[in-house]
């Protein structure tokens, strides 16, 4: 594993740059598991921000204030070639910000499936699982707008839900994924029935088999990892940035955080299979 905290080597290409990665917490961890999956030549620094987590709970002005610090932190130490707001509460308040902030790195954010479950759905039924932050934010209603004829929404803030991920409590989890999936409809394939569930935060899809368990096997559910690495590809070829290879010895992670990088560490081993991830300070 040869991923540290620092900038590449003088003399080394863009290409071989890291890609920065960054939630409130762990939830963005789905993301970057699809960025590895689509990119696997390419290194990722992926920063917690746990000490201020999660961001789903706070005021926009410091969810703001956090993402800006937090991208800024990644550029001057990583020198990072891209930068993937895995998170859809920061993506929603701040992503404008970080693009007109860092015009020399490609910036990617996320935002809950709505367009795709349009596509997907049969009923025109659709639930929306997120954030009480996110589904109150100018971007999101914006969106939900645009598709409002399109499907009737119905939207469930998962106060809690983020929060029982990030402590792996199981029961909290479990008690929390059958109220709010109660409150989303009754969910099904017949007309009338909810039959499309997007998960509108990067937490919801560590909980999908027991959001599944209520949902039933039929009903599609959506999350935005794979388009999301998708996006990533597609602006890192347009600018010849996408890394040819790197070494077999070297993980290509590297993993920080604000507040206990244990926890992160623990899920990374949990959810990427990723047990040699350098812990950074």
């Amino acid at each position: 594993m040869n991923l540290q905290a620092s900038d590449p080597a003088p003399g080394a290409s863009n290409a071989g740059r890291p890609i920065g990665v960054f939630d409130s917490g762990i939830g963005g961890l789905s993301v970057l598991r699809a960025l590895r999956a689509e990119l696997p030549n390419e290194r990722f620094v992926y920063f917690a921000d746990t000490a201020h987590a999660p961001y789903g709970e706070r005021n926009e002005g410091h969810v703001i204030a956090r993402t800006r610090a937090v991208s800024a932190d990644l550029s001057a130490r990583h020198a990072i070639k891209a930068l993937v707001v895995a998170c859809n509460t920061a993506t929603a308040a701040a992503i404008h910000l970080l693009r007109a902030e860092h015009p020399g790195v490609a910036v990617v954010g996320v935002e809950p499936a709505l367009k795709p479950a349009v596509a997907a759905s049969r009923t025109r039924r659709i639930a929306v699982l997120a954030t009480r932050a996110t589904l109150a934010s100018t971007k999101f209603g914006t969106l939900h707008a645009a598709l409002a004829e399109d499907a009737q929404f119905t939207l469930v803030p998962c106060d809690g839900l983020a929060r029982a991920i990030e402590a792996d409590d199981r029961a909290q989890i479990a008690a929390l994924c059958a109220r709010y999936v109660g409150e989303a409809g009754i969910f099904g394939t017949d007309d009338g029935q909810v039959d499309t569930l997007v998960l509108g935060c990067t937490h919801y899809p560590f909980a999908a088999d027991e959001l599944r368990r209520h949902t039933g096997a039929s009903v599609r559910l959506l999350d935005t990892g794979v388009p999301v690495a998708l996006q990533t590809r597609r602006l890192l070829a347009s600018s010849g940035l996408l890394a040819e290879r790197r070494a077999a010895e070297d993980d290509g992670l590297l993993l920080e955080s604000s507040g206990d990088v244990r926890p992160l560490q623990s899920a990374a081993r949990r959810w990427l299979a990723s047990a040699d991830a350098v812990v950074g300070a």
